[in-house]
């Protein structure tokens, strides 16, 4: 079946308001920002006496302190209010923001301009719940990943957008700050237009009673995000890159300036290469994906995110700072430059890769009457890791560490609560492993694969071709599979460590160990009872020349035990393959079939429980693999 284009989406209502309501969003507060950042960073004298990295630091962390304040009173109102009235409603109050940061830039008022930082903090936490929310409630499952890399893409190019347009405009002269006056108000404006065509998006729990306490409901919102253990730790996964991102970009006015030599077009570059990155990394996830909820990219992202940043810290070192200020043409003239900025971009392109399918992945898994409030926890925990990074990021500079140092320490960090945080779930590590898999030695296609359901237990059989067919599976499945395996493979150390890690269930011959094969029936029953997906091979074992075993009869005890559809599968292509038991030599056959060899899985429609035998399952499996072994 042919999937639809990501793109396809801005032509439909449901998603193209949404989506310029929220861009011009980020636009607006990245033209603000920025031209508040590059002012003070290359016109310090005129406006403070304040220290311009200080500032740097101090800046975003004011904007995002009230995501840590009122995150879990915005995740009730977006829960319990029809989104588009709240998005309405914030973009009246960005126009009021904005004409408050308009008398703040006339009059010439620092204070009342970071008061206005401030206040875009409120209208982006107001913003955030409805923001991811809002997807999962007009968009289907598996254009999710879409949804979802498009909107961080024009996040992203509101961002790049919106750091140029602030860098440039704040410093034509003599009309600087009128532009950016006029321009935010516009800008807002725009954005209001574009929330009146938000379709309809009703209340998933309107009626929500509010705690207007913003202390113990966060309290009570963390609390119930901690509930659902692979949700949480991705929110604590996506704070992390928010942590991750906010020190190495903060550093970036004063790294232009007075490491790179350059003008405030350097700085604006940097932000440019970084957010180019930042959103081709986001539009990649759907193709790398397959259209479905891959979280095997996230451990992908995070080794570029350590790769890139500790690479940055070398060619930082390697640069040689020219005697004179460089303006754009100067500094990408000069050697190193290139180098630089292929590590912007790198950071910036794994980070797209780590941040969607770990938002696509809360989405799908918390509780959809709960979307907006484990949102809004998300907000408290990003802000909260946010705050901390400037915090850190000034103690490190009043330590004497250089900018590269923080690179670099940024980097080593990276790696080190990676690790923490796959060793917690595995489930990360693992789908990667089967997605590296399924990308280097396989050109995969998956036929028909919306026929394995969404939600709800069902049992998946396949034939058993390879000793890798339980991670095509697992790589191909939307889902989590418990897979039925034998108990002698978790004998094996690694073998071992990968199938409990993904909860696959020992099976023994009833004459090997009878405790054992009871059990396994009970953990599969426990598993469907629990609206788990399970898949068996009945053949019980690999195939020595090609074609099906016969089916055997455990598939039929446990339809008998749990009465749930069974969805037939079929694998082609792995026969003849390295990982098979073709008695060919394996060397000779891999480089006959060559790297990227084709692969397809093929899914048939659900078969119901009372129709199910081992005889037909085996006839549909055979009916769907055809002649391609």
């Amino acid at each position: 079946m042919q999937k639809n284009s990501q793109f396809s989406l801005f032509s439909q209502r449901r998603f193209a308001p949404f989506f310029w309501t929220q861009f011009l969003g980020a636009l607006n507060d990245n033209v603000f920002k920025t031209a508040l950042l590059t002012i003070l960073t290359y016109d310090a004298l005129s406006w403070t006496e304040m220290d311009p990295g200080l500032l740097n630091n101090l800046i975003p962390g004011l904007f995002i302190l009230p995501f840590f304040l009122f995150s879990a009173t915005s995740g009730q109102l977006a829960d319990k209010l029809e989104k588009g009235r709240v998005a309405r409603f914030v973009k009246l109050l960005e126009i009021v923001i904005m004409g408050i940061a308009a008398y703040g830039w006339m009059t010439h008022h620092l204070w009342l301009l970071i008061a206005a930082v401030v206040g875009m903090g409120i209208h982006s936490t107001l913003f955030g719940p409805v923001k991811y929310a809002y997807l999962p409630q007009q968009l289907k499952r598996e254009e999710l990943i879409g949804g979802n890399g498009l909107i961080e893409m024009g996040t992203f190019v509101g961002i790049l957008l919106g750091e140029i347009l602030g860098a440039v405009l704040v410093v034509h002269k003599p009309w600087g700050l009128q532009l950016v006056a006029g321009v935010t108000i516009g800008i807002a404006v725009l954005g209001w237009l574009a929330s009146l065509r938000i379709p309809l998006s009703p209340a998933p729990a309107p009626e929500l009673r509010v705690n207007w306490n913003p202390f113990t409901e966060t309290v009570r919102n963390l609390g119930f995000s901690r509930r659902n253990r692979p949700v949480f730790l991705s929110l604590l996964g996506n704070s992390w890159f928010w942590f991750y991102g906010a020190i190495m970009l903060a550093q970036f006015p004063v790294y232009a300036k007075n490491y790179l030599h350059g003008d405030h077009s350097v700085f604006v570059l940097l932000l440019a290469v970084f957010s180019v990155g930042i959103g081709v990394g986001s539009l990649l996830c759907e193709r790398l994906s397959g259209h479905k909820v891959e979280i095997g990219l996230v451990p992908f992202g995070s080794i570029g995110l350590s790769v890139f940043g500790l690479e940055l810290y070398f060619a930082s070192q390697a640069y040689v700072t020219p005697a004179a200020m460089l303006d754009l043409g100067g500094f990408l003239a000069h050697g190193g430059s290139w180098r630089i900025l292929g590590d912007c971009l790198g950071i910036g392109l794994f980070g797209g890769l780590y941040i969607v399918p770990l938002f696509a992945l809360i989405q799908t898994r918390c509780d959809p009457a709960h979307v907006s409030r484990t949102i809004a926890g998300m907000n408290i925990m990003n802000s909260l890791f946010m705050v901390v990074s400037a915090l850190v990021a000034m103690v490190m500079l009043k330590s004497g560490m250089t900018i590269p140092q923080i690179f670099l320490a940024t980097a080593i960090m990276n790696g080190v609560v990676a690790v923490y945080i796959f060793s917690l779930v595995p489930e990360f590590l693992i789908r990667f492993l089967a997605w590296l898999l399924i990308h280097t030695f396989y050109r995969v296609r998956i036929v028909n694969g919306q026929a394995i359901p969404d939600q709800g237990a069902a049992v998946l059989v396949c034939n058993h071709v390879s000793y890798v067919d339980a991670i095509a599976i697992m790589a191909a499945s939307p889902r989590p599979v418990r897979f039925v395996m034998d108990y002698q493979i978790f004998r094996i150390p690694v073998m071992a460590w990968l199938f409990r890690n993904v909860r696959a269930i020992p099976i023994a011959p009833v004459k090997a160990d009878p405790w054992l094969t009871e059990k396994a029936f009970v953990d599969i029953a426990q598993a469907l009872h629990e609206g788990e997906l399970v898949c068996i091979f009945p053949e019980g074992k690999l195939t020595r020349d090609g074609e099906l075993n016969p089916f055997r009869g455990g598939v039929q005890k446990i339809i008998d035990r749990s009465p749930v559809p069974v969805v037939p599968l079929a694998l082609r292509g792995l026969w003849g393959s390295l990982f098979s038991r073709d008695p060919s030599n394996p060397v000779t056959r891999t480089f006959r079939r060559g790297l990227f060899s084709r692969l397809e899985l093929v899914a048939g429609e659900p078969i119901p429980a009372e129709q199910v035998s081992p005889e037909l399952l085996q006839e549909k499996v055979r009916e769907l693999r055809g002649d391609w072994k």
